[in-house]
């Protein structure tokens, strides 16, 4: 769901570090095995940096002749990774996109930060489930003992790796920085996971006075760690952490109500992102992330409102103020008792149909889905199925998105699908923004051609 989230919300790119007077090219060359899309494009930031075309065989070649040593992201839609680049590389890629980051391999000068790179990322999507089982039950001590030796041993990985491959600073600090964010991540959460694993009543648990001392080791404006996703992840939850612990104590509440308020709690997160992060893009980054959060889950238009003024008063010049903004009217669209968007979709037979015109037939709930992401097809075929059961007077509407139009034919058919329910739409970004899809069982309840609820989950509204 976060990959999936995540791609809707943004293309997850990475950044650049530690510029290298030599202009040698970069070669980075490679087979995709059942791709999903005709190109391989590499991003530098957030702007695409060259692409490739698939040949008949599915190999492609780009060559870059002048970066930044670095973070990189490889896309081939839907799916990304990142790769760190250095002057003068010749890497080769190879992946099968039925497992896409199981199957990626690096090959070629830089193939050993790559790869290790590539195993961290797959050990850690493996591990928290682990931690979460086994570490977060314990004792802040204990909890403490058992992480800081799980990140020695894949420090020590680490510098062995250093002594099988020439691997440079650069690339040495971005894959270590990656442990250390990864390992102060689990601290930050360690509180708030123990608490609902336990079923403490008493609230956050108390820890020993050295049990965030890594934090004098945190930076807020390292700009080669900017798109790192350990690094991210743990900003996100470190400011939320701090916001959260601060207000309970600066806000003089003997309880959680005030601190769970979304806009009270958001505006605190504003606050420590002002004051603490100088690093321009993670300013940016963070404070996005922090207005997406918040707008998506929409209360009401007056806190709405109050929020944005705070965002613009803070992130006056936000290179996503233009994106923010967009959704902010798309979300004031979306309330109850407006008119449904007048966007398009199409039948099987290829006829177009209105979704205010749908929504006027009777009461509906409009919900979506997507080619690529089978499991949650899977997944939301059986809840709808459950809800067809209990809502009867309802008609529910897929409208299947980011799909070839032949591939969902098939797909309606191979799922035991009603057509007479399914429709497709062909220009995903216009449906995602519009309606705001970002979330994977987000539904639009709507009766007479008027909203009913724009915001409703298949999960929890029904």
């Amino acid at each position: 769901m976060i990959r999936f989230l995540s791609l809707l919300i943004l293309v997850g790119v990475w950044g650049c570090q530690e510029a290298v007077e030599d202009s040698n090219p970069v070669y980075i060359s490679g087979e995709i095995v059942n791709p999903t899309d005709p190109y391989v494009i590499l991003f530098k930031g957030e702007e695409p940096l060259d692409s490739a075309l698939l040949d008949a065989q599915n190999r492609f070649v780009l060559r870059i002749d002048s970066l930044e040593n670095g973070l990189y992201n490889f896309f081939h839609r839907p799916e990304f990774q990142y790769i760190y680049l250095e002057q003068g590389d010749s890497i080769q890629v190879r992946l099968n996109t039925v497992a896409f980051d199981e199957s990626l391999v690096f090959s070629g000068s830089g193939e050993g930060v790559n790869n290790f790179l590539i195993d961290f990322f797959l050990e850690s999507e493996g591990e928290e489930n682990l931690i979460r089982e086994m570490f977060i039950p314990m004792e802040p001590s204990a909890f403490s003992v058992k992480l800081d030796s799980l990140k020695a041993r894949k420090l020590r990985q680490l510098d062995e790796l250093k002594t099988e491959f020439p691997i440079t600073e650069g690339a040495y600090h971005t894959a270590k920085a990656s442990i250390l964010y990864k390992n102060y991540y689990y601290k930050e959460k360690y509180p708030f996971w123990h608490r609902k694993l336990t079923g403490d009543a008493k609230g956050v648990h108390e820890l020993p006075e050295d049990f965030y001392a890594y934090r004098s080791e945190v930076t807020y404006d390292d700009p080669s760690l900017t798109f790192l996703k350990p690094y991210h992840d743990f900003m996100i939850f470190h400011i939320g952490n701090l916001a959260y612990m601060g207000c309970k104590k600066a806000c003089e509440i003997s309880s959680d109500n005030k601190v769970g308020n979304q806009l009270h709690f958001n505006q605190h997160q504003l606050q420590l992102i002002d004051s603490l992060v100088t690093g321009d893009e993670l300013r940016d980054n963070l404070f996005r992330t922090v207005a997406f959060d918040y707008l998506l889950k929409y209360d009401s238009q007056e806190n709405l409102d109050q929020f944005m003024s705070d965002f613009h008063k803070r992130s006056e010049n936000n290179r996503h103020n233009q994106e923010i903004d967009a959704l902010s009217e798309a979300i004031r669209k979306l309330s109850t008792d407006e008119v449904m968007p007048d966007l398009t979709v199409e039948d099987a037979a290829g006829k177009v149909h209105s979704l205010r015109d749908i929504a006027g037939a009777g009461p509906v709930v409009f919900y979506f889905w997507s080619g690529p992401q089978q499991h949650h097809l899977a997944n939301i075929t059986r809840r709808i199925g459950s809800l067809k059961e209990e809502y009867k007077e309802y008609r529910f509407v897929g409208i299947c998105l980011r799909t070839e139009k032949a591939r969902w034919n098939s797909m309606v058919s191979t799922y035991g699908l009603n057509a007479e329910d399914q429709y497709w739409a062909e220009d995903f970004e216009d449906f995602a923004h519009t309606l705001v899809v970002y979330h994977p069982y987000k539904s639009i309840v709507a009766r007479n051609g008027k909203i009913v609820n724009g915001f409703a989950n298949l999960n929890t509204s029904f």
